[in-house]
């Protein structure tokens, strides 16, 4: 009989190096969020409440576009195995070529509606404005994703900071009542201090190695996958209030964008519960107390999101329009709204996780069903009401709903169900 092997520890201490690494991943995480914020709240106070109506549903249309690239080549190389360099270096050209394409198609539509749309103060103008701008964005964020896979999170940072550091100033020098398509276009080339140091921070750890563009358009990549998670989860309903306000009410995408603006922090904590949630517990080990960590957490969630839309509601209008300018006025009659919502988006947020602990191919089905029920709903709410705050409603009523199910299908799971040993990469909540 052999003697029993030493069983080593299940959690080993982590190292300095390890504690750096994450607080510069939460870091990095953090000053993309913040970027994105500022650059709604001070394009909401510059502009006129058409004017940033016209930049709302821009920068919702990049939003989508960068989500899709986020889904289709981030969350895909960040999973690489091997030779990391090739696949930053693979990565980084494909969105290069695929941003200079798309780019070149909207800036084509923006040059021939322009001039009937009112040239570069309406939304053709703005929509070429953000065709010429698109591959410098988007490679900019994608680089994001090559530091992770290359473990150098502290190189994100640097970048994503400089390009906090750019934006901001370069947004509150316009003039008040900018166009929205000078606000794209300043907005688009502030990113390229931080897109050229990124670049020759990369540059050290890809070079000598060969793109190769061909996983990319073989069928059955992975980040196919994520493009339908994320299509169902969040374009779709992005998607649908960008319709709305092309075809019906540009007030109201200002209306919802700015009111989702203010919300804009709690979008961070949902975010890192959904990058950082699924490891932390797979340590648990057992269906029982993955599911009671979660359901805390999702309570905890919930009553900060309830808390954080009181004290919305509470500020007084002088300094909601500091916040927001003009678009204060409509963004306030959402806020109970979107209180909810976000209320209810905690505990969705924490059951989609425990599914994807417990039960990875879960999560797909809840997120197709609901995610377009929210649509459905946030149309209906818009065409009883006639209003953004019908549509508000109608979001929130989808996010309940969404939560409801996801929980509904956690309590459904069998006790015996094993825990897998890795979650399937999380898509942000929506």
């Amino acid at each position: 009989m052999t003697a029993p092997e030493e069983e080593p520890p299940s959690d080993p201490p982590r190292t300095p190096r390890r504690s750096a690494a994450a607080l510069a991943s939460v870091l990095d995480q953090a000053a993309s969020s913040l970027t994105n914020i500022a650059v709604l709240v001070i394009a909401a106070r510059v502009s006129t409440v058409h004017g940033f109506a016209t930049f709302s549903m821009v920068y919702l249309t990049f939003t989508v576009l960068l989500g899709l690239n986020m889904a289709y080549v981030g969350q895909a190389v960040v999973l690489t195995r091997g030779d990391t360099g090739a696949a930053c270096r693979s990565a980084i050209t494909f969105t290069s070529l695929a941003s200079g394409v798309v780019g070149v198609l909207l800036a084509t539509v923006g040059a021939v509606t322009g001039a009937v749309t009112g040239g570069w103060a309406g939304p053709g103008g703005a929509f070429l404005a953000l065709g010429l701008v698109l591959p410098l964005v988007l490679v900019q964020d994608g680089l994001r994703y090559a530091f992770s896979t290359l473990r150098r999170p502290g190189l994100a940072l640097a970048a994503d900071t400089l390009r906090l550091v750019c934006v901001v100033p370069a947004l509150l020098l316009q003039p008040r009542h900018a166009a929205p398509g000078l606000l794209v276009a300043v907005w688009g080339v502030s990113a390229v201090p931080a897109l050229l140091v990124g670049l020759r921070l990369l540059w050290p750890h890809v070079r000598g190695s060969r793109a190769d563009l061909r996983p990319y358009v073989r069928r059955g990549h992975l980040g196919q996958r994520f493009v339908v998670e994320f299509a169902v989860g969040n374009a779709s309903s992005q998607l649908a209030v960008l319709g709305l306000g092309l075809f019906a009410a540009p007030l109201a995408v200002g209306a919802l964008r700015g009111a989702t603006t203010l919300f804009g922090p709690l979008n961070v904590l949902f975010n890192s519960v959904n990058a950082f949630g699924p490891p932390l517990l797979n340590r648990l080990g057992g269906r029982r107390a993955t599911t009671r960590a979660t359901a805390l957490l999702g309570l905890v969630l919930s009553a900060v999101g309830l808390a954080w839309g009181l004290v919305l509601y509470a500020l007084p209008e002088h300094v909601g329009r500091q916040i927001l300018g003009d678009t204060w006025q409509l963004a306030a009659t959402l806020l109970p709204a979107s209180g909810a919502q976000y209320a209810v988006m905690g505990l969705g947020t924490c059951a989609l996780v425990t599914l994807r602990v417990l039960s990875p191919r879960a999560t797909l089905s809840v997120q197709v069903v609901f995610s377009l029920l929210a649509v459905v709903l946030m149309l209906a709410g818009y065409l009883l009401t006639g209003s953004a705050l019908g549509a508000a409603w109608g979001l929130a009523a989808g996010s309940a709903l969404k939560a409801v199910a996801a929980w509904t299908r956690v309590a459904r799971l069998r006790v015996e169900e094993p825990t897998p040993t890795a979650a399937v990469p999380a898509v942000p909540a929506n």
